[in-house]
């Protein structure tokens, strides 16, 4: 950075003041390019930084957008720690605790239940399993009172199927702003058809981005496609080499 680009740096965007002991200035918490002394004189500058704030805005949502997850969005086993595939038949959830364990530790499990006679158990929470769908069912009402995110996610799915399109917008809702990225890629999939509310593509997308952040790859896939309908081919091809690095095989959709 230039002295020049240091002094302006130390200066108020809009009026020009210095920082000084007693003036502090603020950055635009939107694009962290330039600061203020005051929100008037943020709301006064508005104007002539709105073109360059979006600009920058863009470039830090891209750079949030494709930057490599660490692992997908469902996360790591809570018993071994290795990373949850993006297979859904090779693990399960607990109704009991409310959290998805790796087929390696269920198995594991059920070896070590046979060897010692005893009634089995579940491996993370050590709660014995449900014998039946009522007592499966109770156990998720409890954790969804609880404020369970798995279980507000799975209720809003529910619902969803049985065409409760209020009730899973609803709950899908509050899952995706508890960070959900399964109840983001509802979301979008709703918006993207128009089932059970109104067309919005725009709301789509955001969704999709919000779950591929999270580590979603079919949401990745999906924001890849849309691109590529609108012909922003580097953008389809990054998104799906992203999605094909996760292990993501659209075949897997038919």
């Amino acid at each position: 950075m230039s002295a020049v680009d240091d002094e302006a740096d130390m200066c108020c965007a809009a009026c020009g003041i210095k920082e000084l002991d007693d003036i502090k200035l603020k950055y635009c918490t939107a694009c962290h390019l330039v600061k203020y002394c005051s929100v008037a004189c943020q709301k006064n500058h508005r104007k002539q930084h709105k073109k360059e704030c979006k600009k920058r805005m863009a470039e830090l949502r891209d750079e949030l957008l494709f930057k490599q997850p660490e692992s997908s969005h469902f996360g790591d086993c809570p018993i071994c720690f290795v990373p949850l595939s993006i297979d859904i038949n090779k693990s399960a959830l607990s109704s009991c605790c409310g959290v998805f364990i790796c087929d390696g530790c269920s198995y594991a499990n059920q070896m070590k239940d046979a060897r010692s006679e005893r009634d089995p158990v579940c491996p993370f929470c050590r709660q014995p399993y449900t014998s039946s769908n009522a007592e499966a069912e109770r156990n998720a009402m409890k954790l969804f009172k609880a404020g369970n995110l798995t279980a507000i996610r799975q209720k809003g799915c529910e619902a969803k199927m049985v065409h409760n399109y209020g009730r899973a917008m609803e709950l899908l809702t509050k899952a995706a702003k508890m960070g959900d990225a399964v109840a983001h890629f509802e979301l979008a999939n709703m918006y993207c058809v128009g089932g059970g509310v109104e067309k919005d593509t725009k709301k789509a997308v955001y969704h999709w981005e919000e779950a591929a952040i999270r580590g979603n790859p079919e949401a990745r896939f999906n924001l890849g496609c849309n691109d590529a309908q609108n012909c922003k081919f580097d953008r389809a091809v990054k998104h799906w080499i992203i999605a094909a690095s996760q292990g993501y095989d659209p075949l897997w959709r038919n």
